[in-house]
């Protein structure tokens, strides 16, 4: 897909030019279930499993991005996911659940396609950014739905909790502006967009192979 920047502050653009894979991700069909409470328990473990292993590659290159002088500026501890999904998992796949779990197929590309990416900042930014910043606005949906729905809320739901960052307007705000003031050239914002679509249609295939699943999954 051909993507081009424009005059608007690049965080903008990165915005409107994911916004057709964003909303795609948003109402798939696992989503629309899981959102409208037409699953079991374990129908939503399923997915913070995946979350495990997306997260364990993104935090892993969090590690190794840190002393660069551009993905190191996206590098938040407060942000970090994998210890409460630790913590979510105990709860909800037992205490067993490390030698229990496995990724999908889509799961594994996901994650290889993130170490991949992440070799240049750009490409890191690119996975950082799908992730949290939907975590942290829309994710918050997931998590009242899963206390109202599910009777999952603080232990089995801590992965949706951001304590740490304050002001969660606040901070997309501050993330938004490292966006705008990043020291990229159009070209590499154009591979930062490119990177973006990529991330996104992985979040999407993760979904799809969920669905296929979910007369296993329905309550």
């Amino acid at each position: 897909m051909s993507v081009t920047t424009d005059a608007r502050p690049f965080s903008a653009t990165l915005r409107a030019s994911t916004l057709e894979v964003h909303d795609r991700a948003n109402y798939s069909a696992y989503m629309r279930a899981l959102l409208g409470g037409e699953l079991t328990r374990d129908g939503y473990t399923q997915l913070a499993i995946q979350y495990y292993f997306i997260y364990g590659a993104i935090e892993a290159a969090s590690d190794a991005m840190a002393g660069d002088g551009v993905g190191g500026e996206f590098v938040f501890d407060e942000l970090r996911r994998l210890p409460l999904l630790e913590r979510d998992l105990a709860h909800l796949a037992g205490p067993d659940w490390r030698a229990t779990i496995s990724p999908l197929a889509s799961t594994r590309e996901y994650v290889a396609r993130i170490r991949e990416a992440s070799t240049w900042a750009g490409g890191y930014v690119a996975h950082h950014y799908t992730r949290y910043l939907g975590d942290i606005a829309g994710g918050q949906v997931i998590r009242r739905t899963l206390e109202k729905n599910y009777d999952v809320a603080e232990a089995g739901a801590l992965f949706y909790h951001f304590d740490g960052i304050g002001s969660a307007p606040r901070f997309r705000d501050q993330y938004r502006a490292k966006l705008d003031n990043a020291p990229w050239d159009d070209d590499e914002r154009a591979r930062v967009i490119e990177e973006t679509l990529v991330a996104f249609e992985c979040n999407v295939a993760v979904f799809d192979e969920l669905a296929l699943r979910l007369g296993e999954f329905r309550a």
